[in-house]
This record gives C-alpha cells, sequence and structure tokens, in this order.
C-alpha cells in the first residue's frame, strides 16, 4: 500500500539531469517496486494506491498488469496529475533525486473508507510504508489498514523516510509509534531507524523497534556494512553484502524488500532470507532500471552461487 509514480531515469550517468539528453521511464515507487519483486518470485500480489486520470496513470496501470500485479486497488485521483521522479547517475554512491509530487501525489489521496478491508486482512503479507503516514488522508487509511492486520499474518512496516514529504519532519516520530504498535515486522535503514526510535547504532535501533510490542522482526539495513536482523525470539542473524559493480542504487531497497517477504513466506531460516534478499538487492543495484530489474529466483540462486551481484540481464 503506498507510493506510485513514474520514474524518469537518464541514459546518460556522471553527468547532472540538466545535461542529460535522453531519459528512459519506469514503473516506480517503493511499494510498488515491492510488489513487483514479490511478484518476480512467483508470489500473487496486489497494490492499494492512486494515480492521476492522465496517460501516466494509464501507463502505470498497464505496467502492474505486466508484471502480475493485480491493480483492482489503483484508482484514479481526477484532481492531481501521477506523479514523476527523476534521477541523476553518479555510480556508486550518489543518486540524487527529485520527486514532481505538488500540489498534491494522488497516492496521498488514498481514504479510509475505500479500503477494501476484508482484503487487507486475508492478505498473507501487508506491505505499508512511512510516506504513507506523511500527510492526510492516507496517514488515517494507512494507520486504519494496519490496525485491521493487527494479529493477523505478516504486517510489514517499510520506514521508508522522505525528509521532503513532511511539512514538520520533527512530528513524525508519533505517527511511527502508532504505525509500529501493529506491525509485525519493521525494515529501515540507519537515518530511518532513527527518525522512528532515536536510535542509530544497529543493535540499538533493532532492539528499539522489537520493543515497540507488536514487532517481533526488526531489519536494520547497514549499506556497505550489510544488513542484521533481531527477532522477539531472541534469534540473530548479519550478513554482509554481496559485491556488485553499482550502476543504480535506488532500487535496492525494494528487492530487498520483495525477497524479504518471499524467504519469509517460504518458512526459511533467517539467515537464509537475509542473503537471499541481499543478493536480490544487489542484483538490481547493479542494472539501471528499479521495477523490470528484479530478479527471479534463479539469477538470486546464480548470484549467490557467482558471490557477485553483477551478473547478465534476462532477455
Amino acid at each position: 500500500m503506498g507510493r506510485l509514480g513514474v520514474d524518469l531515469y537518464p541514459l546518460q550517468t556522471g553527468v547532472g539531469l540538466d545535461r542529460v539528453e535522453t531519459f528512459r521511464k519506469f514503473l516506480g515507487g517503493s511499494p510498488a517496486n515491492v510488489a513487483v519483486a514479490a511478484a518476480r518470485l512467483g508470489r500473487r500480489t496486489a497494490l492499494i494506491s492512486r494515480t492521476g486520470a492522465d496517460p501516466f496513470g494509464g501507463y502505470l496501470r498497464r505496467e502492474l498488469k505486466g508484471f502480475d500485479v493485480d491493480d483492482r486497488w489503483v484508482t484514479e485521483v481526477a484532481e492531481h496529475p501521477t506523479p514523476v521522479t527523476f534521477c541523476a547517475l553518479f555510480p556508486p554512491d550518489d543518486f540524487p533525486l527529485y520527486f514532481y509530487r505538488r500540489p498534491r501525489a494522488p497516492d496521498l489521496e488514498i481514504r479510509s473508507h475505500e479500503l477494501d478491508l476484508d482484503a487487507v486482512r486475508a492478505a498473507r503479507v501487508f506491505w505499508a510504508t512511512g510516506t504513507g503516514l506523511c500527510a492526510e488522508p492516507s496517514r488515517t487509511a494507512t494507520l486504519e489498514a494496519l490496525r485491521a492486520r493487527s494479529g493477523r499474518g505478516t504486517t510489514v512496516l517499510d520506514l521508508d523516510w522522505r525528509p521532503m514529504f513532511w511539512t514538520d519532519p520533527e512530528a513524525a516520530r508519533p505517527h511511527y509509534d502508532e504505525a509500529l504498535r501493529h506491525a509485525t515486522v519493521a525494515v529501515g535503514n540507519l537515518d530511518e531507524c532513527e527518525v522512528a526510535t532515536g536510535e542509530r547504532e544497529p543493535e540499538a535501533a533493532a532492539r528499539a523497534l522489537l520493543a515497540t510490542g507488536a514487532v517481533r522482526l526488526a531489519v536494520v539495513k547497514q549499506g556497505p556494512a550489510g544488513v542484521l536482523a533481531l527477532a522477539a525470539d531472541g534469534t540473530r542473524a548479519e550478513v554482509p553484502p554481496l559485491p556488485v559493480e553499482v550502476v543504480n542504487g535506488l532500487g535496492a531497497g525494494d528487492a530487498f524488500g520483495g525477497a524479504l517477504v518471499h524467504g519469509l513466506l517460504a518458512g526459511r531460516d533467517l539467515g537464509t532470507v537475509l542473503r537471499h534478499a541481499n543478493a536480490a538487492g544487489a542484483i538490481v543495484a547493479g542494472r539501471l532500471a528499479c521495477s523490470s530489474a528484479m530478479p527471479d529466483g534463479e539469477e538470486i540462486a546464480e548470484a549467490l552461487a557467482a558471490g557477485t551481484g553483477t551478473i547478465p540481464e534476462k532477455g
């Protein structure tokens, strides 16, 4: 549930957007990419979101269907255009984003009374993001969906901190606190964990997430230091990243998320789940696109066997 838009990536690297001459468009938005990533791994997925009533909205719904993501809960907002996001590419670690979501992104117009809460409750996994908490009516709808999930299946809160989406970033933590009371899995990088919990040291951040009550698994992404996961039953796993020649690092976290939920649904041990999720993220970091670059299980196995995320893209 949450963000959906068009990503416009330059076909030139190492230069600013003022010098880029050609772009390619892709389906984007973190929750949408996670849905695509899980679908690539054989899971039945659907997205709750909204687009503008414009050609870009039509493009996104067509792309979702092409990726085998159910789009029945993606509806139009006549008043606002479908958002676009531009990215400049300065590998290996600089990918500035420019969001065009004014005056209001349609995905922030998700409303509680329009939610299909029966479908939300029935899903084996429900994935929501911190961005959905940044404004009304999306905030209330996101919390309503999370409350409907309490005690059911796997409920993931991707902390997904984007400071430019908040009119008052200092007011974010109470909303994160409320959302975490209904999530069974929390996922975030060090910056996101610090916003949500006040803790930046990985172990302390994971324990702070577990202390919120409902969270039974805390996953802390540490960039080049790898990923740490702590479970409420005391299980701990920490794995290093898979080496990769980075092309575009923006979709790596979403690929990680799709593989994470796939591994949890498959009942794999925590270390195996993290290794496969890390490999999925590395593969996408080595490719230009996000959504269309998501790997299948065969590609993840190949990357793990080779010890690198730099593998040929299918097709």
